[in-house]
Parts: C-alpha cells; sequence; structure tokens
C-alpha cells in the first residue's frame, strides 16, 4: 500500500475527468464541473443532502428538513439515505466519477481522505461570521481539525459525538445472579453463564462483518490498558504489542464459543436486530443504538454502561469519530447549503437530533438540555469523558487511508480470526506495518 501515491491518484482522477463530469446529470446537487466548479448561488432553491447513515437516521433528519423548510421557505432540500457501510466508496465515487451533493454527513473516520480529494470547502471562515460562533464543543473541533488532516482547517460542522458502550439484559444478569459487567474479568465470567447454545441462548454478540475493527480494537485496548496507539517516537503502532495480542486473542476465542455463529457477518444493524430480538446477554456497540434498544426492550429490561474497567482501575477506549456536515466545493449552492448547516448545528436542532439518536450534541447549548441527564447511556457516557476516569487512545483518521485500512482492507481478515484460518498476531502485524508506512507517508508528504 503506498498513501501517497493513491492520494495523487484520487486528486488527478478527480481533476482529468472534468469533461466527463460536465456531461453527469445534476440529480446529486452538482453540475459535474468538479471541484473548482462551485459558486455561492442565490441562496434560495434546491440543495442536496447525503446522510451517511440512512436508514437508521431518515426519520429525524426528514424532521429536521421539514423544520428548516418551514423556516426557509425558498429553499428545498432533497434528502438522499447512504448506508453508512457504503459512504466512504460512494463519496469516491462521486468525487472521481460526479454527482456530489451540497451537503453530506461526513464523519472524522473518512474526513481525511475527502478532504485529501480537495472536494470539501474549509468552514472555519464561515463558522466565525454565523450564530455558530463560540457554540461548537471544543473538544470536538479540535477532533475535526485533527481528522482533516491539516491540524488548520475545518472540513465539517460538528453535529454527534458517539462513545463505546456495553448493553446488558439486566433481567437475564438477575436471573442467573450476575454482577455488573463493568470489569473485563465480570464481562468473560458472564459471557460464559449466559450461554446455553442448545437453548439458542448466549452470553454475548461479537461484530464479525462490516465495522469489526473499531469494536475490535476497543476490546484489545481496554483489556491491555495500552493508552496510545503509537509508541514515543509516533512511528510505530502500538496496534500489534504482544499485549494487544494477547487481548484479542481472548476476545475472539468467545466466537461460537458464547456467541451465535451468525455473528460472523453481522454488521451493527444485523447484530442490534438480533440482540434485540433473541436472549444474548449483551453487545459492545455506541449510545447510537439505544433507542432501538428501548423500543425493542423497554428500558427496565436492559442497561448500557461505559466500556469495562481494564488493569489498574483504569478504563481505555479507542476514540469515537465525530460526526458533522460539510459542504462540498462543487456546490452551484453553497449560500443555501450553508444555511442548511447552520440551522442543523443550531441549539433546537442540534439538540433534537442528538436526542434521537442518544448521542452527545455538538452544540453546547444543546448539551445542557434536560433529555441528557434522563437517557443513562449518554449521561454516563459524558461523565465518564469528563471525569478523568477513562484514558482514550486517539485513532489516526488524519492518515487519509485510514479507514480503507481499518475497513475494508482488513475485516476479511478479521473474519480468519474468528475462523481460525490466521492467528491474532498475524492479523495485527499485517495492519501494523500497513500503518507504520502510512504513517512515514504522511510525514513526508507533511515536510514536502
Amino acid at each position: 500500500m503506498n498513501i501517497s501515491k493513491t492520494h495523487r491518484g484520487r486528486a488527478a482522477a478527480a481533476v482529468s475527468l472534468t469533461a466527463v463530469l460536465a456531461l453527469t446529470a445534476t440529480a446529486c446537487g452538482d453540475d459535474g464541473s468538479g471541484s473548482a466548479g462551485g459558486a455561492e448561488g442565490s441562496g434560495k432553491g434546491k440543495i442536496v443532502f447525503w446522510d451517511n447513515n440512512g436508514g437508521v437516521r431518515t426519520d429525524i433528519w426528514k424532521e429536521i428538513i421539514a423544520d428548516f423548510e418551514k423556516k426557509n421557505p425558498d429553499i428545498h432540500v432533497q434528502y438522499v439515505g447512504v448506508a453508512a457501510p457504503e459512504a466512504q466508496s460512494k463519496y469516491d465515487n462521486a468525487i472521481q466519477g460526479g454527482g456530489l451533493p451540497d451537503v453530506g454527513g461526513v464523519g472524522a473516520a473518512m474526513l481525511a481522505g475527502i478532504a485529501a480529494q480537495d472536494a470539501l470547502e474549509p468552514l472555519e471562515g464561515r463558522i466565525a461570521k454565523s450564530s455558530l460562533e463560540g457554540k461548537l464543543n471544543k473538544g470536538m473541533v479540535e477532533s475535526v481539525k485533527s481528522a482533516g488532516g491539516s491540524g488548520e482547517h475545518m472540513y465539517n460542522v460538528p453535529i454527534s459525538a458517539n462513545n463505546g458502550v456495553l448493553y446488558y439484559r439486566t433481567d437475564l444478569f438477575k436471573k442467573a445472579k450476575l454482577a455488573e459487567p463493568t470489569t473485563w474479568d465480570t464481562f468473560y465470567q458472564a459471557a460464559d453463564k449466559l450461554t446455553a447454545a442448545k437453548k439458542n441462548e448466549f452470553g454475548y454478540t461479537i461484530r464479525g462483518g462490516a465495522g469489526s475493527i473499531a469494536q475490535a480494537m476497543d476490546a484489545m485496548y481496554g483489556q491491555s490498558g495500552i493508552t496510545s496507539f503509537w509508541d514515543a517516537s509516533g512511528d510505530k503502532t502500538t496496534l500489534n504489542d504482544p499485549k494487544n495480542v494477547a487481548a484479542l486473542e481472548k476476545y475472539t476465542g468467545l466466537f461460537k464459543k458464547v456467541t451465535p455463529s451468525a455473528d460472523l457477518n453481522n454488521d451493527f444493524i444485523k447484530m442490534v436486530a438480533q440482540w434485540d430480538s433473541g436472549t444474548i446477554g449483551m453487545v459492545n456497540h455506541n449510545l447510537g443504538s439505544y433507542q432501538d434498544h428501548v423500543k425493542a426492550l423497554g428500558a427496565d429490561k436492559f442497561r448500557g454502561i461505559p466500556q469495562p474497567i481494564g488493569p489498574g482501575g483504569k478504563r481505555v477506549q479507542v476514540s469515537n469519530p465525530v460526526d458533522g456536515l460539510g459542504l462540498f466545493k462543487s456546490s452551484k449552492n453553497k449560500e443555501a447549503a450553508w444555511k442548511f448547516i447552520e440551522f442543523a448545528a443550531s441549539h433546537e436542532a442540534n439538540s433534537k437530533f442528538n436526542e434521537s439518536a442518544g448521542l452527545i450534541p455538538a452544540n453546547t447549548e444543546a448539551a445542557t438540555d434536560a433529555w441528557i441527564s434522563e437517557t443513562e447511556p449518554t449521561k454516563l457516557a459524558a461523565q465518564t469523558l469528563n471525569d478523568g476516569s477513562t484514558s482514550i487512545v486517539q485513532l489516526p483518521y488524519y492518515l487519509p487511508d485510514w479507514n480503507t485500512v481499518s475497513k475494508a482492507d482488513n475485516e476479511p481478515e478479521f473474519q480468519k480470526v474468528l475462523l481460525g484460518k490466521t492467528t491474532a498476531k498475524a492479523f495485527l502485524d499485517k495492519m501494523a506495518d500497513e500503518l507504520n508506512k502510512a504513517q512515514a507517508e504522511w510525514k513526508d508528504q507533511k515536510k514536502s
């Protein structure tokens, strides 16, 4: 893998296909003239919005769009839902082949790759002149700047922050007389005791499909207690440290022993649905699925608590990417597009979105609203992130191909670990080698 060549190749493709883009239909929000062909526009008319978590967040976005259009009757927002696993490739294809939206949901994990292709508008200047100035969470702002690759520009306006959660069935734990799984030791004990495979009862459901690696890294660093993704030199990742290897071996050893075999191909939607409909004791996901569990189980049958505590009584978890809205350079109606972004990040809309999603608001005024203290997983997540009890391993979202390396390129390899076709060490060594090379090339690019 060569990050610099990939970066240059994508950028070149976006430029060289200008003639092709000009012939592309405009149904997806631009005229196909490339990232340099945008304009402020009249501030009226139609804009296209891609939701990068379509299906899951469709209803709440349509509600926010309706609120926006009521206040801005001269602007029409066309909603396009994009399933989360497909968002990265859909953006990449649109950058190279035309059809980008005016506004799109762009999470931190894919931000650098899209920004590196010169597709996104820097937004710090617009923010400074808007009602959002001084009202965005500073930590999320810094995360967005870092994830964008420059450490200076904001290529999206943060909307929400997520956090890893361990959901467990309080009714099943009570019946089995089990202690709350607040440590990794009690987690493994509970997973074993709640399993009766012949009765289709399992202690845990593991994520083996799309998104599996981030969840596995949470379990690895949580158990190993390692608090940095890079060693002291900043050149080599700790991913394949022997402590992490041992932790991954233990974690993947759960598959088919205390988990359903169907977990091998489960993305978060299938995993969450399986947990909600079955008799499975625990599932790791994030704040985003809380409302699904409430609807399926009722709030009295489960709890969502922070990740288990590891060695020395310390909780360690990997960073969760901040999600936000980006303004694409190719937009012919940037003024109207920005109005929508500013509205979506405002107190009322941001609070409404995050209450529905169960996430942590980016708007500081929304973050003080009463619903947060009434939603236990969100309340606990916010507390653990702010009270010093949790160490965060910052993942290198700034690497242009981080999303590719940590997802599409290696998720099939993770499945081989689950199936016993390769070892945890071989898997982590492969990823570590790719990331070390990517880090070296990224540093070289910054020097040039």
